[in-house]
């Protein structure tokens, strides 16, 4: 990789050289590097795009690495990921994408991931996104999640988009079988005339299934933010969706939140707020010397996190 791609994979990753133990490096729509351990194996489909992950059941403390570079202006990227984790299997998977557009053509990654979380298995899965680079040429990223947790199953998903994405559709979709449970964070911020839309989908079919689906963003500018979370209870189970923001200058946010119960026993709980920094917090941290740029800021990057 060049100094583009590896500064693309420090700010999606925190990797300044290549991952140690099983990862895979996807650079400009080809293979940048690939390296597989003796409990998790990685292979190329044959008929699209892509690859197989292949987690063996009872793998403990092991990680993946799975991250994209785009550096080229007109690539349009597209990739089918397919994660199967065996059973009682404990892991980290860290995915992201991170486009770096000078030109002035659109410059896009489609990810379609796709999760089969064994039995007992516990995954948590981080992903990042970030664009950068001074063309006029669009960054875009439109990432697909699909989920099924087998019994017993647990899924953490940490999504976050840094900064620099100019449109982004973020589609999860979900399906929980009895005792699995799935906790989703959402951490975005847009600026500029950039467009977010989040659309969750959660499928609570399992007896004693659950999700927590929180989402928190920053909308700037002239951006525009759309967070759509539909939770579907259909057995005895517990849901909540949650979507916080904070709007600044001439952004729009829509927060439409959705909770249906097919159960008598389905326990099911949304929220939604959108609101503007409050002033007395900008004059407490003006007064310990910070600029109101600064003080904005540190706000920010708290309830980001």
């Amino acid at each position: 990789m060049n100094i583009i791609e590896k500064g693309l994979l420090e700010k999606i990753t925190g990797l300044h050289e290549v991952p140690q133990g099983a990862y895979n490096i996807r650079a400009n729509g080809g293979l940048g590097g690939r390296n597989t351990t003796a409990n998790i194996d990685i292979v190329s489909k044959e008929d699209k795009p892509g690859i197989d992950i292949i987690i063996k059941p009872n793998t403990k403390n092991e990680s993946v690495h799975i991250p994209v570079v785009v550096s080229k202006s007109g690539l349009n990227d597209l990739v089918y990921n397919d994660f199967y984790i065996g059973e009682n299997a404990d892991v980290v998977i860290v995915a992201g994408c991170g486009i770096h557009n000078n030109g002035d053509e659109k410059s896009s990654h489609d990810g379609i991931h796709s999760f089969h979380v064994g039995k007992n298995a516990k995954i948590k899965y981080v992903e990042k996104h970030y664009g950068d680079g001074d063309g006029l040429g669009e960054r875009v990223m439109n990432p697909t999640t699909v989920i099924e947790i087998d019994e017993g199953g647990y899924m953490e998903m940490e999504t976050t988009q840094i900064k620099g994405i100019d449109s982004t559709v973020r589609v999860t979709n979900a399906s929980l079988a009895n005792d699995a449970k799935l906790v989703i964070k959402e951490s975005l911020m847009t600026h500029g005339k950039q467009y977010a839309k989040t659309d969750f989908t959660v499928d609570l079919n399992g007896e004693n299934s659950s999700a927590n689906v929180i989402s928190r963003s920053v909308a700037k500018d002239e951006s525009y933010q759309v967070f759509l979370s539909n939770i579907n209870g259909n057995n005895k189970c517990a849901g909540h969706t949650e979507c916080d923001a904070i709007i600044m200058d001439k952004a729009r946010v829509s927060a439409i939140p959705e909770i249906t119960a097919n159960h008598i026993d389905a326990s099911l709980i949304h929220e939604a707020a959108i609101g503007k920094i409050a002033g007395e917090q900008l004059l407490k941290l003006m007064t310990l010397g910070l600029t109101e740029e600064e003080a904005e800021e540190q706000i920010v990057n708290g309830f980001l996190k």
